[in-house]
């Protein structure tokens, strides 16, 4: 398959991995931030084989591992009401909130449907015109342009009983905030692929303007990621910060100026509230003042209890860099897919179930 295969390829790594051997530079702690990059990273194996050039920890990118406890809560509480059709993707219904997840809510009664798109959403209430239907709008700039264009759709249609949730996060104000951490120890980031199809590069240069710190933007097969660390140990070695891209068949500096329009005509950016990094400015979505009769936070009143985060979850060090899954203490223990305690170990993105599910250097699963 045309730019599958060949990114697949034994030989094509093994190439990389030796152009890796000489290259003269320390060995270096690398960040992937894409969740779906940490998929990819465990399940061929790539982080034993560049163990010894580099570390690859994970980062802040599975979007339902960092939206927060108070946002699950608050669209718990919504599921529950009785004219309410709770529409979500399917990695959200097992995600606990601070006393049930969606997952338990349906089993109670709530009407909870798993759809495979905000167009689902819509078309869902279209077809139930007496019932108030909810979508839970997670996910960073990949995601928001689909949910934009569901919001524009159900204007031009008139289908006043829907409304959208809008958890929406975006990816480079995260970057910065880890960054100007005083803790941060990374040497380079391997920047998401899906996010800087619609960004684009430019978004990143701060990174490697204000902070030096090397970045690649990287497609998500073996011998794109091993391409990544290969390109990012040579800036290192040759005393560069920049951002360069190394999955040129997706992504282009400028990124998808249509997407970025949909976005910028629903949305407005808010500060936001991430699961592990905190309170972040400018790095969330709202919907703006010209769409909010499809806003549910406006639309929905409810009074969710406190949050409560999971006890013992350490989630938000992971989602940090600060700490590997496996040295959190119910890991594989008290939190596993089957029974999660964290969002971590429930989202097909998360560092948690990525390393359960194929093990690791450290001792994973």
């Amino acid at each position: 398959m045309k730019y599958v295969d060949e990114f697949r390829d034994p030989r094509a790594v093994r190439e990389l991995v030796e152009a890796i051997s000489r290259i003269r530079a320390p060995r270096v702690r690398l960040m992937e931030v894409c969740g779906t990059h940490t998929m990819s990273i465990a399940r061929y194996g790539l982080r034993e084989l560049m163990w010894e050039r580099a570390e690859l920890i994970s980062g802040p990118g599975c979007p339902v591992c960092v939206t927060p406890q108070g946002d699950i809560d608050w669209f718990l509480e919504a599921a529950r009401l009785p004219h309410v059709i709770a529409a979500t993707f399917g990695d959200m219904m097992r995600v606990p909130g601070s006393h049930f997840s969606l997952e338990q809510a349906r089993a109670q009664g709530a009407d909870v449907r798993v759809v495979y798109s905000p167009a689902d959403a819509v078309e869902l209430a279209q077809r139930n015109p007496e019932r108030q239907v909810v979508f839970f709008g997670v996910g960073f700039e990949t995601t928001a342009p689909a949910v934009a264009m569901s919001l524009l759709e159900a204007k031009r249609d008139g289908v006043a009983n829907y409304a959208v949730f809008c958890a929406h996060k975006l990816i480079p104000p995260a970057l910065r905030g880890l960054v100007e951490a005083p803790d941060f120890a990374v040497n380079g980031f391997i920047l998401p692929g899906h996010v800087s199809a619609i960004i684009g590069s430019r978004p990143y240069e701060f990174l490697a303007r204000e902070h030096r710190v090397p970045c690649v933007i990287a497609g998500f097969e073996p011998v794109d990621v091993v391409q990544a660390v290969r390109m990012l140990l040579l800036q290192i070695a040759e005393g560069r910060s920049e951002v360069e891209i190394a999955y040129g068949r997706a992504v282009s500096p400028e990124g998808n100026p249509k997407a970025r329009a949909v976005v910028s005509e629903v949305f407005e950016v808010m500060d936001a509230r991430w699961r592990g990094l905190g309170e972040v400015p400018a790095s969330g979505l709202a919907i703006n003042a010209g769409h909010a009769a499809f806003d549910a936070r406006r639309r929905i009143e409810v009074s969710p209890p406190p949050a409560v985060e999971p006890k013992g979850c350490r989630c938000g060090e992971v989602l940090k860099g600060a700490l590997a899954p496996e040295q959190c203490a119910l890991f594989g223990n008290r939190c596993t897919p089957r029974v999660p305690v964290g969002p971590c170990m429930v989202s097909s993105e998360g560092a948690c179930a990525a390393r359960y599910r194929y093990g690791g250097v450290e001792g994973g699963a």
